[in-house]
């Protein structure tokens, strides 16, 4: 399987590809791509579409040499998805559309914690387009700026901890999507401070693509 990181930040590919590795284990091989060009962070919706004629170019490049099993886009707003199955040939899964059908399997309420506001729109277009509003809670944001906190683990931690606790008591949230790829470690660090289901969406996405390769 390979990872496609659809923002430029080599640090964050090695991340989620480790994040990945831990989800599939031995059975299914993880390979890293980082995309060439385009911004470190994925922030706004001009950057999200931008980065998706790069997702694309990237993912043929990858399945190619034909050692491809499938492919992951590992960006929360799914950039170039919908292009990459239209011509890959391989199962291709988002990191968003994943994690938000796990999240609301047997009608389950959930909510969104993420650190990008600019995104909060392209975020409830996507909810609306997997046919998932009557089950969303909605959307809680960090304070500081996504920038400064992809700086400052603690802060990020602490912060998304605030979010999602938002998600649950206020909003009735039953599950809570961690709304990033860069945001994948601090996803498994929040499943043991937070009471509610926290669905990290690098595994989500591996697990569909299980589901897919096995079926």
């Amino acid at each position: 399987m390979v990872l496609l990181n659809p923002n430029t930040s080599a640090a964050t590919t090695r991340m989620m590809t480790a994040l990945a590795r831990r989800a599939l284990g031995d059975a299914f091989p993880v390979r890293g791509v980082t995309v060439s060009r385009g911004p470190g962070m994925l922030t706004d919706p001009a950057a999200l579409r931008a980065a998706a004629p790069e997702v694309l170019a990237a993912g043929l490049r990858a399945t190619a040499g034909g050692d491809c099993a499938a492919l992951l886009v590992g960006a929360f707003g799914d950039p170039g998805l919908t292009e990459l199955r239209a011509a890959a040939g391989v199962p291709v899964v988002g990191l968003g559309e994943a994690a938000l059908r796990e999240a609301a399997a047997g009608g389950t309420p959930f909510g969104i914690a993420t650190t990008t506001p600019l995104l909060a729109g392209s975020i409830a277009a996507q909810v609306t387009a997997l046919g998932l509003a009557d089950r969303y809670t909605g959307l809680r944001l960090t304070t500081d700026a996504p920038e400064r906190l992809s700086a400052d683990p603690d802060s990020l931690l602490d912060q998304l901890e605030r979010a999602v606790r938002a998600c649950a008591v206020r909003d009735g949230a039953r599950a809570v999507v961690i709304g990033g790829g860069p945001l994948g470690e601090a996803a498994e660090a929040l499943r043991a401070r937070c009471a509610v289901r926290i669905v990290a969406p690098v595994p989500a996405a591996c697990r569909e693509i299980v589901r897919r390769l096995s079926g």
